[in-house]
């Protein structure tokens, strides 16, 4: 396609964005040869934990206990290790139980079921209310009571309204003890104002382990078995993800993106740090890999209808993806043949590793959903080339689908084990309302924080500003709008998880996962765009620095 390397006059709609913060520094791993001692102190931690949980399950005196110690275990990062123990344990505590759970612990009982896909009722709470509707004062003096009930409201569905009166509640007094040193320590005060900025719900797991370790050491009553497992399950899975970092960090350079990919935000590390947000366990290796090279196609396609790209040699891409053919190369600008073999070699890479198991079909699904998002970006370009407004429905359809997470849930099915079927795979595609919710978490939050941006340049108009001009209101009313809608959609959420039954909940849980991404990445700034330095500590905390045992 020489006729566009000549055209020196075309004028792009370049972002600038800034290289990479990371260089080459995660491009070697240094393997080192697993130590026999520290795999067997693990095992036998595990094997301790695991007699706890059984002895707890099977007295119903230490039901209570049970749930703590549950609790514990996913807040610290590990359940991976215990995963049929507390499948069991909270199958049994619904089944002797119900909705009828009358102990103490009623918030952590209600979050860890619903958690879990149980959908427990929400009844219990009125116990902590007056005759007159009012929440008993003695609530307020509870300080780690109040936290529970925090959490717990997070948990709410549509129609729930004494948890959104809970967390109102909750919200304004933690608030005020959190700034009252009388009240409680810096300990304390620093870990209720971690929850006021994002409560376990919207944690992602991973990232909520580094914090619960810290805070949790510092606990005169902590389990000290379970505290040193946490610890070195930590090092020892941050050695694989740093193993797989390093895997991808050799992919990308083999692309040479300096040269071939210049247009493009270079956020490998940060497209790997959104994927350890989807599944960290060490089960899910294979499938992170190729979420990830899926995920670092996706920016590429952004940004080169974003910030490069012009409608006609656009054109000549999409026709490209639909045909999806080696020989197309000869068929698109020099500039998009790098992307475009990226694009082929990613899928016919994982296709010739799960046909070795007899699962090809699964990259199909993903294909189709890649292209499905591909398609998306293109009809934008075509609306933003003929000058055309959408109305903000038609803008919500269409940028549900260019958010790409449709494309990422139904990618991140594949190579999850037995679990993924077929139908599964066709759930995950056909967009239903579980998946909507994340995407619409993922386009407003993406919007709030950066249609200002790319205004400044020829882009595709944002729902505010379509809100704004179909509703003829103010910015400031939009925004407040908006924050209130993303709330709203995570009750959304919330029940889908609890009433879809299509799927397993292992498998629900990838989309509730990319909306927890967006509530880390997106909350005060697009941090794909300029990496924030709260951003870079994560990175540090999941790939550099071990932690200490």
């Amino acid at each position: 396609m020489e006729n566009y390397k000549q055209q020196d006059e075309i004028v792009r709609p370049l972002a600038n964005y800034h290289p990479s913060l990371w260089g080459d520094q995660f491009l070697h791993y240094d393997e080192q040869e697993e130590q026999d001692d520290v795999k067997q102190i693990i095992a036998n931690l595990v094997e301790e934990v695991r007699k706890e949980i059984l002895v707890a399950l099977n007295d119903a005196t230490k039901h209570i206990n049970l749930l703590k110690l549950i609790d514990d275990i996913q807040r610290l990062g590990i359940p991976y290790y215990f995963e049929q123990e507390i499948t069991q344990s909270l199958e049994h505590i619904y089944n002797v139980y119900g909705d009828k759970w009358n102990g103490d612990s009623t918030p952590r009982w209600f979050r860890l079921l619903r958690t879990a896909g149980f959908y427990v009722s929400c009844d219990s709470f009125s116990q902590y209310k007056n005759d007159d509707g009012s929440f008993k004062e003695s609530l307020i003096d509870d300080v780690r009571g109040m936290l529970e009930l925090y959490e717990a409201a997070y948990l709410r569905v549509p129609g729930e309204i004494i948890l959104d009166e809970l967390l109102a509640f909750t919200k304004t007094h933690l608030e005020n003890i959190a700034n009252d040193p009388i009240r409680c320590n810096h300990t304390l005060s620093k870990h209720i104002r971690e929850a006021l900025e994002r409560p376990i719900h919207k944690s992602l797991p991973r990232l909520e382990a580094v914090r619960y370790i810290s805070f949790y050491g510092q606990e005169d009553s902590h389990n000290k078995t379970l505290l040193r497992l946490a610890k070195l399950g930590f090092n020892e899975l941050q050695s694989l993800h740093k193993k797989e970092l390093s895997e991808l960090s050799r992919w990308w350079k083999a692309f040479d993106p300096t040269k071939n990919l210049h247009f493009v935000r270079d956020r490998l590390v940060e497209a790997y740090f959104w994927i350890l947000g989807v599944y960290y366990e060490p089960q899910y290796s294979k499938s992170r890999i190729f979420l990830t090279k899926a995920f670092q196609m996706a920016t590429t396609a952004d940004d080169m209808y974003d910030s490069y790209g012009i409608y006609e040699e656009l054109e000549l891409f999409i026709k490209a993806v639909r045909r999806w053919s080696i020989t197309c190369l000869d068929e698109i600008p020099d500039y998009m043949e790098t992307p475009y073999k990226m694009l082929l070699s990613i899928y016919e890479e994982m296709e010739e590793i799960m046909a070795k198991e007899g699962k090809a079909y699964q990259v199909k699904y993903a294909k189709d959903s890649m292209i499905e998002y591909i398609e998306s970006y293109h009809k934008e370009a075509e609306w933003l080339h003929k000058g055309y407004v959408p109305t903000f429905e038609e803008h919500k359809a269409l940028t549900y689908v260019s958010c790409g997470y449709i494309m990422l849930t139904t990618a991140s099915f594949v190579a999850m084990g037995d679990i993924v079927t077929q139908e599964s795979l066709e759930w995950a595609l056909q967009n239903p309302p579980l998946v909507k919710a994340s995407s619409a978490i993922n386009r407003t939050m993406d919007d709030l924080v950066g249609y200002k941006d790319e205004q400044q340049r020829t882009h595709f108009i944002s729902s505010v500003q379509v809100y704004m001009k179909e509703h003829n209101v103010t910015e400031e009313y939009v925004h407040k709008l908006f924050k209130e809608k993303i709330e709203d959609t995570w009750k959304i959420m919330n029940l889908e998880a609890l009433t879809c039954k299509e799927v397993p909940m292992v498998l629900k849980l990838r989309a509730i996962n990319l909306a927890r991404v967006m509530d880390t990445l997106y909350k005060y700034q697009d941090n794909l765009k300029v990496v924030g330095k709260e951003v870079q500590e994560h990175v540090k905390a999941f790939f550099i620095d071990p932690m200490r045992v």
